[in-house]
């Protein structure tokens, strides 16, 4: 089970926020996949993965490989809070659709992966959204 602990930032490091102040929980995973295996990870995240995790009705942030390394994979979601996240992802995890779906597909394509948990203000997050939707157009 991953373990992770919301350290409360802002852009520049420092830690002296507080959640008044930084609304949204943002959850970073970061994904090693293994060699040559880039291309079809993100086709399974696109086609299969995607549609069953906001049908889940998780707040997906952005996604994708990352722009120095095809193998390398990043997905940012953001919650209400860490209980909140933990539910979703306990709900999601856990449902016949992943377990019966994607699930075993996309796990053989991963090498290592690691999340981030950290608070970040609405227009931080909108921020990532919007590289999103450059990225993609």
């Amino acid at each position: 089970m991953r373990q992770s602990r919301a350290v409360p930032v802002n852009w520049n490091g420092w830690s002296g926020h507080t959640k008044a102040h930084m609304q949204r929980l943002v959850a970073i995973r970061s994904y090693k996949l293994k060699a040559g295996s880039g291309a079809r990870f993100h086709n399974l995240v696109v086609n299969q993965s995607m549609p069953l995790v906001r049908a889940f009705g998780m707040d997906v942030v952005t996604f994708g490989q990352s722009m120095d390394n095809p193998d390398a994979y990043f997905l940012v979601r953001a919650y209400d809070s860490l209980e909140h996240r933990r539910s979703s992802q306990e709900a999601f995890y856990s449902s016949d659709a992943w377990r019966n779906g994607p699930r075993q597909s996309i796990i053989e394509l991963i090498e290592a992966d690691w999340d981030i948990v950290l608070w970040l203000t609405p227009a931080a997050v909108d921020a990532m959204r919007d590289f999103r939707v450059q990225a993609e157009g």
